[in-house]
């Protein structure tokens, strides 16, 4: 390709991306890969790129998160050239679709209404403002509207914050605690009496319950588990380590042995 049919690079950044997926969209000259693209095949590259962009937060790696940040600007870009091509919408008028969104959600910054609020009674004014804009479209029920694409974690917390909203909640956490403990035992008697599709079934009653307790905490279930998930990489990132120092793999030792080790590096990291 000659210089002259790549788009320049100064100027407008934004202008320039949208070009690039032009071209790469065209049916005569683009990319054959991406002409092939529809809505549903990109859609998993958009989650993807989503959870890097949290990844590289979560890591402070804040040049990582300028490269995650564009991975995930083109996603929006794609879809906008595929729309744009269907004649469903085009990347303007999504850009003015949702600045319409935020200037009608924020009328305390954009209209008349008093800035002197908390941060608390301003989440409550959102979500005021949200419901009225679900009264005006079909989904009319109190949890309509919350993707199901979500991760189940992350979307159980999303219901049970919209069902406290309408009075669905329990008050004390003691009763939330309760509920876990009853979750457990009904899990524990599923165990022994019940089939594994009912042994699911209360497995995940009690996963619920524990988004609910993190919920009242004030704790994200996702995020505590992401970190979780972090902490025992590194430590057993740590045992294989100590493992090998040994001259063994972890196929080579036994339990007893690295849950020694895990102690150990549970211990060097508490000191």
């Amino acid at each position: 390709m000659s210089d002259d049919l790549i788009p320049a690079r100064p100027g407008n950044g934004l202008e320039r991306l949208l070009q690039i997926m032009a071209r790469l969209r065209d049916p005569n000259s683009g990319c054959p890969w991406d002409i092939e693209q529809d809505f549903s095949s990109i859609a998993p590259y958009t989650i993807e790129e989503a959870y890097e962009v949290a990844e590289a937060i979560a890591r402070q790696d804040w040049g990582e998160l300028e490269g995650e940040l564009g991975d995930l600007l083109l996603q929006s870009v794609y879809h906008a050239q595929m729309g744009s091509e269907a004649g469903l919408f085009t990347f303007d008028s999504i850009a003015h679709r949702i600045s319409d969104k935020m200037v009608a959600r924020h009328p305390h910054v954009f209209a008349s209404e008093s800035r002197e609020k908390t941060a608390e009674q301003q989440t409550a004014d959102w979500e005021k403002i949200k419901a009225a804009e679900r009264g005006q479209t079909r989904q009319g029920g109190t949890l309509d509207g919350i993707a199901l694409a979500l991760p189940a974690l992350t979307r159980a917390l999303k219901l049970q914050k919209r069902a406290a909203r309408v009075g669905f909640d329990w008050t004390d956490i003691a009763d939330v605690t309760a509920k876990i403990a009853e979750e457990a035992a009904e899990l524990a008697e599923a165990r022994t009496t019940l089939e594994q599709d009912d042994i699911a079934e209360e497995y995940g009653d009690m996963l619920f319950a524990m988004v609910n307790l993190g919920r009242h905490l004030h704790v994200d279930a996702e995020e505590a588990l992401r970190a979780a998930n972090a902490k025992f990489t590194r430590r057993f990132s740590q045992v294989e380590t100590m493992l090998a120092e040994r001259g063994k793999t972890p196929h080579e030792s036994s339990l007893a042995e690295m849950d020694a080790l895990w102690g150990v590096v549970k211990s060097a990291e508490k000191t």
